[in-house]
């Protein structure tokens, strides 16, 4: 077991706070990079150390001898990739091993075989895993690949073998739009990825995304931390996580927890990692991928086990073994993510970008934000348009959502428009009380949500310029305020 001194983070904003954060907790000095464009970045200003990596915004983050050579300077022993960047690239976790650092996260070859999709469908099939029908492997010609789409029947979804998130994935219905469909699908991922091969599966309509978060040491212990419904999103892209799943049946809850763990305990995968699977109308589990990093939504597990994520991935890699059986672990409650984006809902969710005059966060029981924004912040056009995660959480279903409802009232952003009103009228929406909800709720009910938002948005700025206009008279004499 090697004990881990100093820590360098070579990521940014939320994700690098919070990782600054559980190294305090461990007594492990930490070490921030940034880009001239974060320079005013707070999350510098909590770190132990902070030092510039001369590059274009982007690619500051990405170049992998700049930062592993920054760490040795450093006297890091360690370090921590975050999410995004460079968290799943086989060849960063490969430097850093050469170079004698901690590479916190699973091993080279795992990062590489869960990054091709093909590859990594594969391998959990062979492991017992159900897989949706598709392609093998990857293609890049569109000859071959309409030829296995219309093997496969359409409906199909084109996805970028090397990449996620959304990006370099199309929807086919027809076999006249493939080949419009499948260029645009190659030109994203080569975008992106740097690479254009997809792989063509069959397309499973509307269905609820659940995936599972696993937690496995060096020794061959695994555990599974629950599940985490991620059904509501937009263009494949995540909106709100749910942990757990407010509408699954006992018997394919168990389905997936026993299947994930049997399937990381066999392939001898080490760290935290997260299984994602599609359930249709009929309860049919579909395995889809897995990310080898922590994800974006690892905070409602978090609320709902009380385990620290972070920490225990930082203690697996120092070579620790797990502190906790399965049955040890108790959940409690129900806890739901939302991102808040800094993004133009009514303009086709524009990137919104300038200076935040305002950020007042909700606070109260149950309430964690997460976010490196503050009033003066500004929020860049170079990255993620994310400013915020709020994270409420309660007893039961009903009650976390009424949570959310206050938590999300509460919530005001100035200077740059925000999601916030697009999650308030989902909090309201019956459905989603219901906890009815797939993959295609958005895309169903944004029209009627636009019409709430407008409704929500003038109603704040009438009740925020009332109360702007007594300020003004009080403290020019114009009106008593005393009782």
């Amino acid at each position: 077991m090697r004990k881990i001194r100093k820590l360098l983070i070579a990521n940014r904003g939320e994700i690098a706070l919070r990782i600054i954060r559980a190294c305090r907790e461990l007594e492990i000095e930490s070490v921030a990079i940034f880009s001239e464009a974060d320079i005013d970045g707070i999350w510098l200003r909590k770190a132990d150390e902070c030092y510039p990596i001369l590059s274009n915004p982007i690619q500051a983050y990405l170049d992998t001898e700049k930062i592993v050579s920054l760490a040795l300077k450093a006297g890091c022993d360690a370090i921590h990739p975050g999410y995004g960047f460079l968290s799943e690239s086989p060849e960063f976790a490969r430097a850093c091993e050469e170079a004698g650092l901690i590479f916190v996260g699973p091993r080279p070859e795992h990062i590489a075989l869960f990054g091709d999709k093909t590859a990594s469908k594969e391998a959990m099939k062979k492991v017992g895993l159900p897989v949706i029908e598709g392609s093998e492997s990857a293609v890049t010609d569109k000859e071959e690949a309409r030829a296995i789409a219309r093997k496969t029947g359409f409906p199909v979804i084109i996805k970028a073998a090397f990449g996620g998130g959304g990006r370099g994935m199309r929807i086919v219905e027809k076999e006249e739009a493939f080949d419009e469909l499948f260029e645009s699908a190659v030109k994203e991922a080569e975008k992106f990825f740097g690479r254009g091969d997809v792989f063509i599966e069959k397309y499973v309509k509307n269905p609820r995304h659940v995936e599972i978060q696993i937690v496995a040491d060096r020794y061959g212990n695994v555990v599974h931390l629950k599940e985490r419904d991620c059904s509501i999103q937009r263009r494949h892209q995540k909106v709100i996580e749910i942990a757990p799943s407010p509408r699954l049946s006992d018997a394919v809850r168990r389905e997936l927890y026993r299947m994930s763990a049997k399937a990381i305990f066999r392939l001898g995968y080490e760290s935290v990692g997260t299984i994602e699977f599609l359930i249709d109308e009929n309860d049919a589990i579909y395995f889809i991928e897995m990310n080898t990093r922590v994800q974006v939504e690892h905070p409602v597990t978090e609320m709902i086990s009380g385990i620290d994520i972070i920490k225990r991935m930082i203690e697996i890699a120092e070579g620790d073994k797990l502190r906790f059986l399965q049955e040890e672990l108790n959940f409690r409650g129900y806890a739901v993510e939302f991102r808040i984006n800094a993004e133009d809902v009514q303009n086709g969710f524009f990137p919104s970008t300038g200076t935040v005059e305002r950020f007042i966060a909700p606070g109260g029981p149950g309430v964690r934000i997460d976010s490196s924004v503050y009033d003066g912040y500004a929020i860049s056009p170079h990255y993620d348009s994310m400013v915020a995660k709020l994270i409420v959480w309660d007893l039961d279903w009903r009650s976390a959502v009424a949570k959310a409802r206050r938590a999300l009232d509460e919530f005001y952003v100035e200077g740059v428009k925000t999601n916030i009103p697009l999650h308030r009228a989902i909090v309201r929406d019956p459905d989603f009380i219901e906890g009815r909800f797939d993959t295609g709720y958005l895309d169903k009910k944004l029209d009627r949500f636009n019409l709430q938002m407008q409704n929500s948005i003038e109603e704040e700025e009438r009740r925020v310029e009332k109360i702007a206009d007594l300020i003004r008279k009080i403290k020019t004499g114009n009106v008593d305020y005393r009782l």
